[in-house]
């Protein structure tokens, strides 16, 4: 049961974000804990299949079309990336602790029936849907986001809008997720950490005198950082901004704001997002291969390798 369940997950990502490699790294990061060899081959198998079916209905294409390729640029940027990683470590610090928070409330809130629940945290995220169209004139609080984030990719949208969603979706995730509403972690990590990189990109135009392209850029480094801080998965957090929008100019970039938002999120708070809920619930699941049965054992009872 986890040999499969490890090979669903992997299949599930590659399919849903058209990122079979990133899938496998994650499946191996997150769920089975290690490299191990036993598992690893029906993961990979499932998460190429899953892929290329998924290309197969939708087309041989990445998630984000990119309008232009982007590259490192001045050198003085570096400063402004690692700036980015710490600020995608503390967004990611207040993602996570606003989700275990509220969920915890929720889970002790027994004046309505917990089948209420999930409306209550929908009219709260409904409600702050409205408030991005009325103030901020941008959809992207519900749902995945990704026309507003290829925007922000493009570098088209403004600060204050930058700025704004980026609260505003944690806050509506946070609300969906914690009251048992439909929904994931992953695209909202993806789209917070795109609204803020967009964000800082625009505090290094300011400060260096960059030209405005690199908005766009920080805003992709800034999907990759946030994913990191929050999904805790650092080699997936590269991999999946690579296969998602296929840009790879920004390698050391990715990196450098990836690993200090791992770091910096890790350091602050060790247990990653999923680990944390399942402990909510009372769940604790080992890491790495799962223990041998009767029919793993030799004759003479000993374990086979």
């Amino acid at each position: 049961q986890r040999r499969m369940t490890a090979v669903g997950v992997a299949a599930g990502i590659a399919a849903a974000f058209n990122a079979p490699i990133a899938a496998v790294t994650f499946t191996l990061e997150e769920i089975i804990g290690d490299l191990d060899q036993t598992m690893l081959s029906g993961v990979i198998v499932a998460a190429a299949i899953a892929a290329a079916v998924e290309r197969s209905i939708l087309g041989q294409h990445p998630v984000f079309e990119m309008q232009r390729s982007y590259a490192m640029g001045p050198a003085s940027s570096l400063l402004s990336y690692a700036m980015l990683g710490v600020l995608a470590a503390v967004v990611s610090i207040l993602f996570t602790d606003s989700l275990l928070g509220l969920r915890t409330r929720f889970k002790s809130f027994t004046a309505v029936p917990k089948w209420v629940h999930p409306a209550i945290g929908g009219a709260m995220t409904g409600g702050l849907a409205v408030i991005a169209l009325l103030w901020l004139k941008q959809p992207g609080v519900t749902g995945g986001g990704y026309e507003t984030l290829s925007l922000a990719l493009s570098g088209s949208l403004p600060v204050k809008v930058l700025l704004g969603l980026c609260l505003l979706k944690i806050a509506a995730t946070v609300s969906s997720y914690s009251s048992g509403g439909v929904g994931g972690i992953f695209a909202p990590a993806l789209f917070v950490g795109g609204m803020l990189g967009g964000a800082v990109g625009y505090l290094d135009v300011l400060v260096f005198q960059h030209p405005s392209e690199v908005i766009g850029a920080f805003a992709l480094v800034g999907m990759g950082a946030a994913f990191a801080g929050i999904i805790r998965a650092p080699m997936t957090s590269v991999l999946i901004i690579f296969e998602m929008t296929g840009s790879y100019g920004l390698i050391l970039p990715l990196m450098i704001a990836n690993m200090s938002a791992y770091a910096l999120a890790r350091h602050w708070r060790h247990m990653s997002v999923y680990e944390a809920l399942l402990a909510q619930d009372g769940v604790v699941l080992p890491h790495g291969r799962p223990a041998a049965t009767d029919a793993d054992a030799g004759p003479v009872g000993e374990t086979l390798p």
